[in-house]
């Protein structure tokens, strides 16, 4: 059997199942414990709270804007790198006759082409949540002079 082959079958294939297998094995290791601690509840008679099993979603950590300035600084960030290899493709063919640079023009196309379509995604984004931005600042405003009061 060829050793080449092994390193990339490890990685596309072995890897993306182990990450998965342990993910539910988490999951099920933290329903088996919940369920455990429920049968010793009702063992001893106290009371059960029913949605200790049931799944809760996660919290939101980070805001609409929050998620829109991301999508901005991502975009940036590609539209800057292809940007800059199509420069190095383009300007280093006449400063690095020796070298080949041509390889780049594909890689810095890609790059460009993705940071165009994040910046589409973030000002249509922007101009669609304008709402919800507003309401969730406006709640996150509220919330400290209610904290206060208290």
């Amino acid at each position: 059997m060829n050793v080449e082959i092994l390193v990339p079958l490890g990685i596309c294939v072995v890897l993306p199942v182990l990450i998965v297998w342990l993910v539910l094995r988490a999951r099920k290791n933290e329903t088996d414990r919940k369920a455990e601690i429920m049968l010793k509840a009702i063992e001893a008679g106290a009371p059960i709270d029913p949605n200790l099993l049931t799944v809760k979603p996660k919290k939101r950590a980070k805001t609409i804007k929050q998620d829109l300035l991301e999508r901005l600084t991502g975009a940036s960030v590609t539209s800057a790198m292809g940007v800059a290899f199509l420069l190095l493709t383009f300007w280093g063919a006449n400063a690095f006759p020796d070298e080949d640079l041509e390889g780049l023009m594909f890689p810095g196309a890609i790059l460009l082409a993705i940071g165009i379509a994040l910046f589409i995604v973030y000002f249509v984004g922007k101009k669609s949540l304008a709402k919800e931005i507003e309401a969730e600042e406006k709640a996150l405003l509220e919330k400290p002079a209610e904290e206060e009061k208290a």
